[in-house]
């Protein structure tokens, strides 16, 4: 995982942007926020479908959840991004990250994971 400095480019595929509210969202983005978070390990972000047709931002984490809480999570997010990017979906501890052999995530696990589960209620 890749953190930006200012001045950086940012370059997502379109499959992986989530769109919430007609704003697109890059998961990356989020992701680079999380891991520079100390106590964050390693983190994914995929979007979740509401029922309104909407996707949310839901965060899936390795880290000690000792020293670090959701709240704190989502402090970090709400105080360094724009309001849309917020993780509405939720915020999820996991043990580990599924990645390819060549270390990319994939989404598409997590993806089937978040659908199993509820979707969330706004």
């Amino acid at each position: 995982m890749h953190i930006l400095v200012p001045g950086e480019c940012l370059i997502v595929t379109s499959q992986e942007l989530i769109k919430y509210k007609g704003l697109q969202v890059a998961p990356a983005e989020i992701e680079a926020l999380l891991i520079s978070h100390q106590d964050v390990l390693d983190a994914a972000v995929v979007g979740v479908r509401l029922e309104d047709g909407n996707e949310v931002p839901r965060a899936y984490v390795v880290a000690n959840k000792q020293k670090v809480s959701k709240q704190v999570i989502d402090d970090l997010v709400k105080g360094n991004l724009a309001d849309f990017k917020r993780l509405r979906g939720g915020i999820v501890f996991v043990d580990t990250i599924p990645k390819s052999p060549s270390g990319k995530i994939l989404r598409r696990e997590l993806r089937a994971i978040a659908n199993k589960g509820s979707s969330p209620k706004l």
